[in-house]
């Protein structure tokens, strides 16, 4: 069932989203979640995918500002190249300021990544990562969400962060990184969705910044 979820992620979160933003603006939060109001959706726009790979030899970290506090990403540019240099690329335009973490499902994942806040947008391209064939999605991993009928390994712009143990997803949502500072962040995070799957409060992502080391 969960794997179902997850595959039908563009699909199913049409229904909902927007009105429960509206609604939880300004609510209360609880834990150390700074209460604001959900961002306006926006449309995206027409992006382009980079066309030139990340530099080798470097190591490429997203950093995301929410209003529950920050966590980083680390880029695996060996397992999900294409998926790595759109994420950077997205990150640098500013494409994931102001958007929210538009579903939550406590003790499985978090995911957002789309300014139209309907969980259907997407950066009107797509890249693909095959994921191994022996994948697993445990906690902290990051990868990438897509609709039932998209090929395996295909990615937009939208993506989740496992909080479960192991989420028990079969091998075809391209990894992209991983957690590797401020994994209690995501966790508290991840306690913020009803059971809906709709977050309790908005959770919001106001900056992405892209490091190089």
């Amino acid at each position: 069932m969960r794997a179902l979820l997850i595959a039908l992620a563009a699909l199913a979160f049409v229904a909902g989203c927007g009105g429960s933003n509206g609604e939880s603006a300004g609510t209360t939060t609880s834990g150390e979640c700074e209460s604001v109001e959900a961002p306006e959706p926006r449309d995206p726009g027409s992006n382009e995918a980079p066309t030139a790979p990340l530099e080798d030899g470097k190591t490429y970290a997203l950093t995301f500002v929410t209003n529950c506090g920050s966590f980083t990403v680390t880029l695996d540019t060996e397992l999900a190249p294409n998926t790595a240099a759109s994420l950077v690329a997205l990150a640098q335009a500013g494409y994931f300021d102001d958007t929210l973490f538009h579903r939550i499902v406590p003790g499985f994942v978090i995911q957002g990544g789309d300014p139209t806040q309907s969980g259907s947008g997407g950066p009107g391209y797509s890249t693909v990562d095959m994921p191994p064939s022996g994948a697993r999605y445990t906690k902290g991993t990051v990868a990438m969400a897509k609709s039932g009928i998209e090929a395996p390994g295909t990615a937009g712009s939208q993506f989740f962060v496992v909080t479960a143990d192991d989420a028990g997803l079969p091998a075809e949502y391209a990894i992209v990184g991983e957690v590797t500072d401020g994994l209690d962040v995501v966790e508290q995070i991840g306690q913020l969705g009803d059971a809906s799957e709709q977050p309790t409060q908005p959770v919001v992502i106001s900056s992405v910044t892209v490091t190089e080391g």
